[in-house]
């Protein structure tokens, strides 16, 4: 069964900017199957609609994940962004710094803690 996936690109962006907060738009494309520039439009979308906060580090960008957002899908609405992420990233995903006096990303380990407390 070839040609579909359980996750949209978005999705894979996501998770992938759950694992390293720092990643660059060349890794995000390289690990998600996509062209850079579709990589930088999806990131574009996921900011546009308020599930990542993007910071200027130097040259380079950080992304803060905002776990709070509910899932786009209407059926779905019950469930935040950052509980959804902490299953698919499992414990692999860590707190990641977002720069010096700057605010920690939030990744999937930091929202599952978050999610089981205030379940």
């Amino acid at each position: 069964m070839e040609g579909w996936s359980f996750l949209t690109n978005h999705g894979r962006v996501l998770l992938c900017i759950a694992h390293d907060s720092g990643v660059r738009l060349r890794d995000i494309a390289a690990r998600a199957g996509i062209t850079e520039r579709s990589a930088y439009g999806i990131v574009t979308d996921l900011a546009a609609a308020g599930y990542l906060i993007k910071q200027k580090d130097g040259r380079r960008n950080r992304y803060q994940i905002q776990a709070y957002m509910p899932l786009p899908e209407p059926t779905s609405q019950q469930l935040a962004i950052g509980e959804v992420l902490a299953v698919l990233a499992g414990a692999d995903a860590r707190q990641q710094p977002a720069g010096e006096n700057q605010p920690q990303a939030i990744t999937a380990s930091r929202t599952a803690e978050a999610a089981s407390r205030d379940h």
